[in-house]
């Protein structure tokens, strides 16, 4: 079954807000077994809606619209999908008692733009809003279905789970779809594809290897489709310990867990704590940390030393070594490891000096060049990056090196 979402609402074409909704109904179709060919979004007006509803009808099995069900003048979808279908507005007494219990509730009285809510097309099945006072609708049209429902998320999700889904699973039979993602860390997107170029070649027709790249990270994500589900997953499980196997460290993880999520596993694992002394990054390596929840088991502390005075008071780093090879240097960095190890007195710890940029570089070191430290149980390695004149990503990119790097540490 091929789907296609239209998000309907002009605060999403200007901007104002994200369409957070397709990417949790894309989420749960997938997992269904539906397919999303295509995600559309219109502005709050009846031509432009009436063209994509057809448009959508033409090319696909299921369309499923979100917004512009609401009480006010530019909720025009209800409307809209009537004229489009041949259809008059009814009154549905169930719409209408909801809206009575939730107003009495709230302690508002119903007004006649809200009574209007329990008019719906004559066409649909209503599907009734247990978060909110929109119903939703059901239109099979010509062996076709057309889903609309509240653009709200809340309002939405919770029409998903207890009507659509259920719906859809009691109406029709889906493919088996499945997926498994492995995360990597230190390698870009062209040497692991060239590594593992014989295994994907191998990929028989219904199972597909998808590159997902980040900074510092890459995501790759098998998908099968078929209809026996043991063979399906006995199928990933064989090509995803293969790509493992060929890949060695750089995999860290299987699922959704991020790089810090593992890097505090491992400490907590083999019983280790960690410090951290950062310059350019300003503390988002530890604010990436703290995200993890029970990382307080290893997380002892951080420390942001911008400025020269701040290495020399905070971490001990000599106004020698400054003054002879400059905060970004391995010398400086080398220091920043031994100073915040006995400040925290842990058995690990990350320092990152550099220049983020845009501006401060020079032909020795241009902006992009960052110096990462981490110390395992007294074995210490520094390395010096080059990234590039962003400010923003070369903060990013320096976090996901260092916690590769001390990832690599702690397996050994």
């Amino acid at each position: 079954m091929l789907a296609e979402i239209i998000t309907i609402g002009d605060e999403i074409l200007i901007g104002q807000i994200i369409d957070t909704n397709s990417a949790w109904i894309a989420k749960e179709f997938n997992l269904l077994g539906i397919e999303i060919h295509q995600i559309t979004s219109v502005s709050d007006d009846a031509t432009h809606i009436k063209d994509a509803v057809r448009k959508a009808l033409n090319a696909h099995d299921l369309v499923l619209i979100t917004g512009g069900l609401g009480p006010t003048n530019d909720d025009i979808t209800k409307q809209t999908l009537c004229e489009l279908f041949n259809t008059r507005l009814v009154f549905d007494a169930i719409a209408f008692e909801n809206l009575q219990s939730i107003f009495t509730k709230r302690g508002f009285t119903i007004l006649e733009s809200n009574n209007a809510q329990a008019m719906l097309p004559e066409l649909c099945t209503p599907l009734y809003n247990t978060c909110g006072t929109a119903p939703g609708m059901w239109f099979d049209i010509e062996n076709k279905i057309v889903i609309s429902m509240p653009g709200v998320p809340y309002e939405m999700k919770a029409m998903m789970e207890l009507e659509v889904l259920p719906r859809l699973k009691d109406s029709f039979q889906f493919p088996v779809i499945r997926h498994c993602t492995l995360q990597t860390s230190g390698a870009g997107e062209s040497f692991i594809a060239e590594k593992i170029k014989a295994i994907e070649d191998q990929l028989p027709t219904h199972l597909k290897l998808a590159y997902l790249p980040s900074l510092g990270i890459v995501r790759l994500r098998l998908t099968g489709r078929g209809t026996d589900a043991d063979a399906l997953d006995q199928e990933i499980s064989t090509y995803k310990n293969l790509i493992r196997n060929e890949l060695g460290n750089i995999v860290y993880a299987e699922g959704d867990d991020t790089l810090a999520e593992n890097v505090c596993r491992l400490l907590i694992a083999k019983k280790k704590t960690l410090a951290l002394a950062e310059s350019c990054t300003g503390g988002y390596v530890s604010s990436l940390i703290v995200q993890v929840p029970g990382c307080s088991e290893c997380f002892m502390g951080s420390t942001v030393t911008y400025s020269y005075g701040a290495k020399e008071k905070e971490l001990g780093v000599k106004h020698q070594t400054l003054a002879t090879y400059g905060a970004v240097s391995e010398e400086c960095v080398t220091e920043m490891l031994q100073g915040v190890i006995a400040k925290y007195d842990t058995d690990c710890a990350i320092a990152i000096s550099g220049i983020a940029g845009p501006e401060g570089g020079t032909p020795e070191k241009p902006v992009g060049t960052i110096y990462i430290g981490i110390l395992v149980n007294g074995i210490q390695k520094i390395k010096r990056f080059q990234f590039e004149n962003n400010r923003i990503r070369n903060m990013e990119r320096a976090a996901m090196a260092a916690l590769h790097m001390l990832r690599i540490g702690l397996e050994k």
